[in-house]
């Protein structure tokens, strides 16, 4: 009696996952730049023209958008920004798409932008060897 070969192995099976993040925030850190001078928002009026460039873009809808200034330093007009990641996209177009500071021309510029804070505290770019 012929002994009969085991089947053979089924085909294998390729599964494609594509990940989110999962984290609940984002942080950005942003530079505002005013080429002609002049004065320099507090950090209360830093906070408002993001809202202010939220609202423009996105209407009422986008101004409620919760985002927190964390840091923010007046001498260099920069901060991080924090936004819950389904709000990313939406602060980010819209500081970019934001043109004038007080009828003066400005421009945001985001720097970085990580779901980790910690990757916002130091830039290897900016890493200076003794």
């Amino acid at each position: 009696m012929a002994r009969a070969d085991p089947p053979p192995p089924p085909p294998a099976a390729f599964e494609r996952r594509v990940l989110r993040s999962a984290a609940e925030h984002h942080y950005l850190r942003v530079r505002l730049e005013l080429p002609d001078g002049g004065a320099r928002p507090s950090a209360a009026q830093f906070k408002q023209l993001v809202v202010t460039a939220l609202r423009e873009l996105h209407g009422e809808v986008g101004a409620a958008l919760p985002v927190d200034v964390l840091t923010y330093e007046e001498k260099t007009l920069s901060a991080i920004l924090r936004v819950t990641s389904s709000g990313l996209v939406k602060l980010w177009s819209a500081l970019t798409l934001l043109g004038f500071y007080q009828n003066r021309r400005c421009a945001f510029r985001v720097l970085q932008t990580s779901p980790f804070l910690l990757a916002l505290s130091g830039n290897s770019r900016e890493l200076v060897l003794d």
